[in-house]
């Protein structure tokens, strides 16, 4: 239990100044709590929706957040996190533990060799096919969340960084949309899965006071050094989670 708390903590660091961390909560609920890949994917995604009110609450006080960005990611997500959640019912636990771990390594490489630069928003100049764009950077960040419980940001922020959109904005907006992200899965979860709340209370009050640092060291800090550190973690614990589906 204090591993697992431990780790809780460290996520919500991760959240607050990366956006990319609780794809890590997964494995630790299942390693240190001893949950099963499907409850642990469902608990992980009810305690996102409040670090995600947390993270929000913060970059709104700091002016972090463009909503402009923000509401067509969130639009999306909402509308297919529930149908992630389904997904999940319908899939082996192994197959989930090999998307999951395809997930964190993705994040982790490209976060790892991802420059970072500022660059012009993909469609920039173009607001309707750019509120295309990000709903369906939603669409799909909000499935594979309930999908793999991993969370929006996990795929939101590398997909957003990739179309150009600044990294700061890229994790404001992930704040947002791990809120509405968690939500439609949670509900997906309440008929097709299984919530621990017990263990998802207590994980949660860790990560929270997590994220408040989190919070603070991105806007305080060069955030690149913590990237690389992120993203070395993804790696490793996405390789340690293929081998371990695999047998």
């Amino acid at each position: 239990m204090l591993w697992l708390l431990i780790v809780s903590f460290g996520v919500g660091i991760l959240i607050g100044a990366v956006g990319i961390g609780g794809i890590l909560l997964i494995p630790a609920l299942s390693a240190f709590a001893g949950l099963g890949i499907h409850s642990a994917m469902a608990t992980a995604l009810f305690t996102f929706i409040f670090t995600g009110i947390a993270g929000t609450a913060l970059f709104q006080r700091r002016g972090s957040i463009h909503w402009g960005i923000t509401v067509p990611v969130c639009a999306g997500a909402v509308a297919f996190g529930f149908v992630g959640a389904w997904a999940n019912s319908r899939t082996h636990a192994p197959v989930l533990s090999l998307l999951l771990a395809g997930l964190i390594i993705f994040a982790g490489l490209y976060t790892l060799f991802s420059r970072g630069g500022i660059r012009r928003a993909a469609l920039d100049g173009r607001p309707g096919p750019q509120r295309a764009l990000l709903a369906g950077i939603g669409a799909f960040s909000g499935f594979g969340s309930g999908l793999t419980g991993v969370g929006g940001p996990a795929l939101s922020v590398p997909i957003m960084v990739l179309f150009g959109f600044p990294p700061l904005v890229t994790i404001g907006t992930s704040q947002v949309i791990q809120i509405l992200a968690a939500i439609s899965g949670t509900v997906g979860n309440l008929k097709y899965g299984s919530i621990d709340f017990a263990l998802a209370g207590l994980v949660t009050l860790f990560e929270v006071v997590g994220v408040l640092f989190g919070v603070r060291i991105v806007h305080a800090v060069d955030a690149r050094k913590l990237r690389r550190v992120v993203a070395l973690l993804c790696i490793a614990v996405g390789i340690g989670l293929t081998a371990r589906a695999l047998g």
